[in-house]
């Protein structure tokens, strides 16, 4: 079996088509890039690959603004996530 490798500009053409796959591509590229700039254009897309990993990286960071945009976007995981961190914390019986 032959190991492709598409190049950029493939993989864009495909996501235009509605290629899921290629869009879950790009978002890779992107965040190993960190380009957090292509990755945001990509959630506009409606990468649900690139919510993920911008909802990692604003945990990794704290940054709950972040979280905040990200859920108002549509990525669940974020919503998830904020709640978590904004939830009190249990108190433990002494």
């Amino acid at each position: 079996m032959t190991d492709v490798t598409p190049d950029r500009e493939t993989l864009r053409a495909l996501a235009d088509e509605g290629n899921e796959p290629a869009l879950d591509r790009l978002a890779d590229l992107a965040d190993a890039r960190g380009d957090l700039d292509e990755l945001n254009e990509l959630l506009d897309e409606g990468s649900q690959r690139a919510g993920r990993l911008l909802t990692r990286r604003a945990v990794a960071a704290g940054d709950l603004r972040a979280l905040q945009r990200l859920s108002d976007a549509g990525a669940e995981e974020a919503d998830d996530e904020l709640q978590r961190l904004l939830s009190p914390a249990p108190e433990s019986d002494g």
